[in-house]
């Protein structure tokens, strides 16, 4: 059985969605998740499937000696960011090189980075007047944004699109690419 550990900070939208994908799986299972905001609605989310949630300081996150065994007691094959906020420290990206991804809402590189998330990246896209917008999936590396491309949807940007337009169009790419991707990097997997 390969385990994935989830990383959430907010709303849980993408969380909620590779839970429900993964819940009869055979060979993929979602063994925790971690979040850094106490009143994030994820944590609610988690309850219908029985997951246990940790919710830790940033204090706590940086501890690796406290932290990592944590992480480490999982054996996860995978860890997703889905909507996860902070930036991951340098031990565990070296502990577990390749194995963390996240999913951005833009075509990387464009508009991504500290403070890039959400309606952040909407109003730029939108300011920008561009012509596609879309999402990336993308390895994790210590900085924000900037690891190894994995994979990228897009659509077009229609003149009556608004942030809201927007917002739905990512959403919906979001939810049907982001487990799909999760499960074929886990068969590629030994």
């Amino acid at each position: 059985m390969k385990s994935v550990i989830l990383f959430a900070s907010g709303n849980g939208s993408n969380a909620e969605n590779i839970c429900k994908y993964f819940e009869h799986h055979n060979d993929i299972e979602i063994v925790a998740l971690f979040c850094n905001n106490p009143e994030a609605k994820v944590i609610d989310k988690m309850k219908p499937f029985g997951i246990p949630v940790y919710v830790f300081s940033k204090k706590e996150f940086l501890d690796e000696q406290n932290f990592l065994p944590l992480i480490n007691s999982y054996k996860p094959t995978l860890i997703v960011l889905a909507g996860f906020l902070l930036l991951v420290p340098k031990y565990l990206i070296k502990s577990f090189p390749n194995k963390i991804i996240n999913i951005h809402p833009a075509l990387l590189p464009h508009y991504g980075g500290k403070g890039m998330y959400g309606h952040h990246v909407h109003d730029a896209v939108l300011k920008a007047e561009e012509k596609k917008h879309g999402i990336t999936i993308h390895y994790v590396n210590e900085n924000f944004d900037e690891g190894e491309i994995i994979f990228q949807k897009n659509f077009d940007v229609e003149k009556n699109d608004d942030h809201e337009s927007i917002a739905k169009k990512i959403a919906e790419l979001e939810m049907k690419n982001f487990p799909e991707v999760i499960e074929q990097l886990l068969n590629k997997q030994v």
